[in-house]
């Protein structure tokens, strides 16, 4: 009698979607700020409990509307943490959207394009490492950046080693802001970025590197940056800094980023369109 009351089909979904949310949230707190601020509440937490055993009623009071507000509390403490995972969601579904809905001239002139743009950054970025120049580029994908792009000077400009190199050169006006690329072109320079609020961040890291992070924190863009102290290239992704590549691995990893990861799994489904269009470029 107990087993029959279950419908075994929409409880176990149920079971699993559950568990997924929870998964989420665990790798969402994990590793982040959030875990401390988490910490944090559990620890008011038994503050309540001790209060309301000992009889403390000014504290349990306070800690009471505390509690009632903690949805709310909860939401403004961990914005950026649950932007980004809204921002996955949404991308997650839509990120494929725009290459593959296009027809296959359309695609090839997308996949040209970044292509060059990828080289081009690559190369001014092995330039401005031997001469020990600073240089902070942002490629925008899904979210859009208008709002810091309006921050600085917008170009609207074709992406050349060359006018990258001018930009970052370290007497120009426009060299301490952050370039962003978007549809493989120079969108805007001079731009002014979000801060990380990490405080795992290595100190030996500069304002550059900082503000990469803050950025790719808040947005799916991809950020490169050149230490002007050590040369070192690094790029940040998902709040994630990784560091010393060459132009080469740099250029792979942008490609598969920018490029491949969109038509990997189309390629699965479809093999008439995209193996011939990726056959096209790929050496």
């Amino acid at each position: 009698m107990f087993f029959r009351s279950f419908n075994w089909i929409t409880d176990i979904l149920d079971i699993l979607i559950v568990a997924f949310a929870v998964y989420g949230i665990f790798k969402l707190v994990r590793d982040s700020r959030a875990e401390q601020l988490l910490k944090g509440f559990i620890l008011l937490g038994l503050a309540y409990g001790a209060a309301h055993l000992l009889g403390l009623t000014a504290i349990k009071y306070l800690l009471q509307v505390l509690f009632d507000n903690v949805l709310i509390i909860l939401a403004l403490i961990f914005q950026p943490e649950l932007r980004r995972a809204l921002e996955q969601v949404g991308h997650s579904g839509f990120s494929r959207l725009r290459v593959l809905g296009s027809g296959e001239t359309e695609s090839r002139e997308y996949i040209e394009t970044w292509k060059k743009a990828i080289a081009a950054v690559c190369t001014a970025a092995e330039s401005l490492q031997r001469e020990r120049m600073g240089a902070l580029i942002v490629i925008e994908r899904n979210t859009r950046l208008g709002e810091i792009a309006r921050s600085g000077t917008e170009l609207n400009a074709d992406t050349t080693a060359e006018l990258l190199g001018n930009i970052f050169f370290n007497k120009a006006p426009l060299h301490d802001g952050a370039t962003i690329l978007r549809d493989g072109k120079v969108y805007a320079a001079g731009c002014i970025l979000p801060l990380s609020e990490d405080v795992t961040i290595s100190r030996s890291l500069g304002t550059r590197h900082r503000a990469a992070v803050g950025m790719s924190e808040n947005s799916d863009a991809l950020c490169v940056v050149v230490s002007e102290e050590t040369g070192t290239i690094s790029l940040a992704k998902g709040g994630e800094l990784t560091r010393d590549f060459t132009a080469e691995t740099l250029r792979s990893t942008l490609e598969n980023e920018i490029i491949w990861n969109n038509v990997r799994t189309e390629e699965t489904k479809d093999n008439s369109l995209w193996a011939r269009v990726r056959g096209w470029f790929v050496k």
